[in-house]
């Protein structure tokens, strides 16, 4: 997967906004103002970052250790950093999903159910 494709993904997704509040260099992406994804856009491969279940985040560490890793400047227990363009693309759009799922599952049920109204 590419970064545009990756971008693309992200928004596709309901409530998203994207934004750069780290600089240039990192796109944001959020639900219910909180961070699910970050893009780096000067990275090379193209990396991106996911919040992860602790558990899964060991696994997928231990099967793809080239390619996922701990996530740069984030917890390390909670965030994974993703070599995107060297996994399958199947993969990066599950744990894109997955990372969106964990973010919008711990807002405020007011949140989640504005959210889940949208279409």
């Amino acid at each position: 997967m590419n970064s545009e494709s990756f971008r693309d993904y992200c928004l596709q997704k309901r409530s998203v906004t994207e934004s750069f509040p780290f600089g240039e260099e990192t796109l944001v992406f959020k639900v219910g103002n909180k961070i699910f994804a970050l893009l780096a856009l000067d990275s090379y491969p193209s990396t991106a970052n996911l919040k992860c279940d602790p558990d899964r985040a060991v696994t997928l560490r231990e099967n793809f250790p080239l390619q996922i890793y701990p996530g740069y400047h984030m917890n390390k227990k909670h965030w994974n950093t993703l070599n995107i363009t060297q996994l399958p693309e199947n993969l990066v759009r599950e744990l894109i999903d997955h990372s969106y799922e964990l973010v919008v599952k711990g807002l405020p049920k007011k949140v989640q159910a504005f959210i889940n109204a949208k279409e």
